[in-house]
């Protein structure tokens, strides 16, 4: 079992920053791969960024491409998402996943086995 915990979400304007973190737990977190994902309300859960369980490949979806980085620290057991020039579409609850079975990266909802809670982000114009 692999508990998963969000934090860092909050409201900001447009073009501001915010960095997600995301604690792992429960299995050597160097084993994992991990991805975030994002729920705006009404909508489905979309891909954002995912990173391999060295940290040296990431993915990330084009919606976000060169203004969030994702980045983990093994020694910490954690991941992190930086957001940059935040826009009001980015709003959404955005989630933090694990999984130790895969290979790669993992980029669709159904390769993870275990989430988080989810952390709100919210961009105002």
């Amino acid at each position: 079992q692999v508990h998963v915990v969000e934090s860092g979400g909050g409201l900001v304007q447009a073009g501001g920053s915010l960095r997600l973190s995301c604690a792992a737990s429960g299995r050597t977190f160097s084993l994992l791969r991990m991805g975030w994902f994002r729920q705006a309300a009404g909508k489905e859960r979309d891909f954002v960024a995912a990173i391999s369980r060295t940290g040296v490949t990431t993915y990330y979806a084009d919606s976000v491409k060169g203004r969030f980085t994702i980045s983990r620290d093994n020694a910490k057991n954690m991941v992190y998402l930086q957001m940059n020039t935040l826009k009001p579409e980015d709003t959404a609850a955005y989630y933090c996943a694990a999984d130790f079975r895969g290979y790669g990266l993992g980029l669709k909802g159904s390769e993870y086995d275990y989430w988080g809670q989810g952390t709100q982000v919210t961009v105002s114009s």
